[in-house]
């Protein structure tokens, strides 16, 4: 039975005639041939109920659609990876090759990085999946048969960002479990690149698993747990996400005053100036704008009233092309006006907040969205 396939249709909340009809559209966007309305609708039933095997050509669709890798889509256990070296000789001409991985190679690697995390915030997560699991095993293939610390460290370094990347997107698309194996990935290879900072990110991101599985307090441990690990290291953008962060799962976890000490630790550390990049670890965007979103986002929290004025002064300055993040920030005002009983201004935000997130596929913002709706 794919109850793979079923789970993240109804993660999205979408109804077997929803899911014929989004095959059609993809099929028409990629001029790409599918059976009838009528067939579509048995096939659906029939994947479900395992009365049909999912054949590859549909696989593919669905996972743009979903989000899910071909493991998830057909409900397949997660089998543990065996050698693929025959002897030897492949194992030498495997070792050979990574070493020569050069300082080009791992630049395209990052460049490749760059340009999904570009692709994420602009257009969501769901279609990047079989792009996002190809990069990580070139990566994991690189560093695994990479022998020496001068080969190893760059590599590790690479996958070390990568990971946490696809690990967010997995949250986003609202598969937890992949998600956490990402983020044990990204720890191990910021271990082995001997980075503190990738290390603490890794450690920070992997926490909010925690809060959105219903253990916020255990998120809040682990964020603190993260910045007891970068010590003396790390950037003031870095010390300035990893408290913000500790803030968020604080109002989360019900803890208002740890909440506005680290919302205070935040303030002191931010950088001055409009940047938003860290230069010293690119998976960061945060500068002062962002900084008042994210206050905005934990005052909405913990119910204060100044919620309001932040989030719309973070509204004026956001960027467009961060759509998942404007998803965001307008359900951050939906919860703000709905503290204040506002509830003309909290549906037209909510009307922004689903609009955004359909456009993105974000599993993560509907529920949110759909949470917020309940309490209209």
């Amino acid at each position: 039975m794919s109850t793979g396939l079923r789970g993240a249709r109804t993660a999205r909340s979408w109804s077997q005639e929803r899911l014929v009809r989004e095959i059609e559209q993809y099929a028409r966007r990629h001029v790409a041939d599918v059976a009838s309305t009528a067939s579509l609708r048995v096939y659906v039933s029939e994947w479900e109920n395992g009365k049909r095997t999912i054949s590859d050509r549909y696989a593919t669709i669905l996972r743009q659609l979903l989000g899910v890798t071909d493991a998830e889509l057909r409900n397949v256990p997660i089998a543990l990876a065996l050698p693929t070296a025959d002897g030897y000789d492949d194992l030498l001409a495997r070792i050979d090759a990574a070493s020569s991985v050069s300082v080009s190679m791992v630049e395209t690697f990052n460049s490749q990085t760059e340009l999904l995390r570009t692709m994420d915030r602009q257009m969501g997560a769901s279609s990047l999946v079989d792009q996002m699991s190809g990069h990580l095993a070139a990566l994991e293939d690189a560093l695994n048969f990479a022998v020496l610390p001068g080969a190893r460290q760059p590599v590790a370094l690479a996958l070390a960002g990568a990971s946490t990347l696809a690990a967010w997107q997995a949250i986003d698309s609202g598969a937890v479990e992949r998600a956490w194996r990402h983020y044990e990935l990204a720890k191990r290879a910021a271990r082995d690149a001997e980075s503190p900072m990738y290390l603490a990110h890794a450690m920070g991101e992997q926490a909010y698993v925690l809060c959105e599985a219903g253990r916020p307090s255990l998120g809040v441990e682990l964020v603190r747990d993260a910045q007891r690990t970068l010590g003396q290291a790390g950037s003031p953008r870095l010390w300035a996400w990893l408290h913000s962060a500790e803030a968020e799962l604080c109002a989360h976890a019900g803890m208002p005053d740890d909440c506005e000490r680290a919302l205070d630790a935040a303030r002191a550390s931010i950088p001055p100036g409009s940047e938003v990049r860290d230069p010293d670890m690119v998976s960061i965007f945060l500068n002062s704008s962002h900084l008042a979103r994210w206050r905005g986002n934990v005052l909405a929290l913990l119910g204060d009233d100044d919620a309001v004025s932040s989030l719309y002064d973070a509204l004026k300055v956001a960027d467009p092309s961060f759509v998942r993040a404007r998803a965001g920030l307008h359900a951050d005002l939906v919860q703000a006006h709905l503290a204040r009983a506002e509830y003309d201004d909290a549906n037209t935000h909510l009307r922004e907040a689903r609009l955004l997130a359909s456009r993105t596929g974000s599993v993560r913002q509907r529920r949110r969205v759909d949470l917020l709706s309940s309490r209209l």
